[in-house]
């Protein structure tokens, strides 16, 4: 049969790169993103990429082909920030759970031509459930550290409403990505379980990938590797990871030590290195492919791809260079 646990164990599985890189191109204005049925919103809504999934369905669908035609066989929803509290920014809280069904929708439908196309390829699609502009580890007042601007709670429905949609839409795992403040995800994995649970049906796997911010090796809330995968191992995730914030030469001390920690499959993701003076990024595909090809000669990880910056040419060069090599075996967990 084949899950895609089983097929983890076979070969290292390629997931997509940067959504946001790749719609840039398309140079897209205020008018583009709301198409007919936003055109008189009352708030700009330009930069709102999640609002695409409505609007231009086609070029979302479009970019979902093109990682897949460039090896992907996983490929994330367009729903980074489809949640009621990322959106409030918009004022668009209400269509939350819409967008994580168009969203889901649009992946789905690339997914299945695709895998028709060559059955021997199954693709899977991973809902995205982003970290949110708002965190329950951090004041937003330099003023008052005790202060918070949202609550365990209103987190854990924010994202029980994302996970509905997701569900709903048919994705086939559900990838909590981005992560910078633990709590955050612990709502989060809250939330998948708890859905679950009281819906009565059966849990998809959970996805786990956290951001180490800088050189000390932390997150931004402040908890090393060790301590995140202590923090998150109770959600029993299919795999554990991290992505975004780092290039891939620095990701790699970390990578490494996840690889050495983690007794479930390991994900990477990195940006195409490190953003220059004005932002973008300048990392070759030839170049992210050649770093993490060493990650995959020395059994590093199981799951690998992209993040800011990188395109299907990232993803295509990435999976050539990655399928030479085994994927990390799971190691022999002592049960005390």
């Amino acid at each position: 049969m084949n899950t895609i646990k089983n097929i983890l164990k076979e070969r290292i599985l390629i997931i997509d790169g940067a959504m946001g890189t790749m719609i840039q191109q398309h140079k897209l204005e205020e008018e583009d993103y709301r198409g007919d049925r936003f055109k008189d919103w009352h708030k700009d809504v330009k930069g709102n990429n999640d609002l695409l999934s409505l609007t231009q369905p086609q070029l979302i669908t479009a970019i979902h082909k093109q990682y897949l035609d460039a090896g992907a066989d996983i490929i994330e929803t367009n729903t980074f920030s489809s949640t009621s509290i990322a959106q409030a920014d918009y004022d668009m809280q209400s269509l939350a759970y819409e967008l994580n069904v168009a969203a889901a929708t649009c992946a789905r439908k690339a997914a299945d031509e695709s895998t028709a196309a060559n059955p021997s390829k199954p693709r899977f699609v991973a809902g995205a459930i982003g970290p949110l502009n708002k965190t329950l580890s951090l004041s937003p007042d330099v003023n008052n550290p005790g202060f918070r601007a949202v609550t365990f709670d209103e987190v854990a429905q924010a994202y029980t409403e994302q996970i509905n949609g997701l569900v709903e839409g048919g994705v086939d795992l559900l990838l909590i990505e981005t992560i910078f403040d633990t709590l955050n995800a612990k709502a989060a994995i809250y939330a998948v379980k708890n859905y679950f649970k009281e819906k009565g049906i059966a849990e998809l796997p959970i996805m786990i990938s956290g951001t180490i911010t800088d050189a000390s090796g932390r997150t931004l809330s402040g908890q090393t590797l060790e301590a995140f995968y202590i923090s998150v191992m109770h959600a029993n995730p299919l795999s554990i990871g991290l992505n975004c914030a780092l290039g891939a030469k620095e990701m790699r001390p970390h990578i490494e030590e996840l690889s050495s920690l983690a007794s479930c499959f390991t994900s990477a993701y990195p940006n195409a290195g490190l953003p220059n003076a004005f932002g973008e990024y300048d990392e070759q595909p030839h170049e992210t492919a050649h770093i993490i090809e060493e990650w995959a000669k020395e059994g590093f990880v199981n799951i690998v791809g992209g993040c800011c910056g990188t395109t299907p040419d990232h993803i295509k060069h990435i999976a050539e260079e990655v399928k030479k090599f085994k994927p990390r075996a799971l190691p022999i967990v002592d049960v005390i």
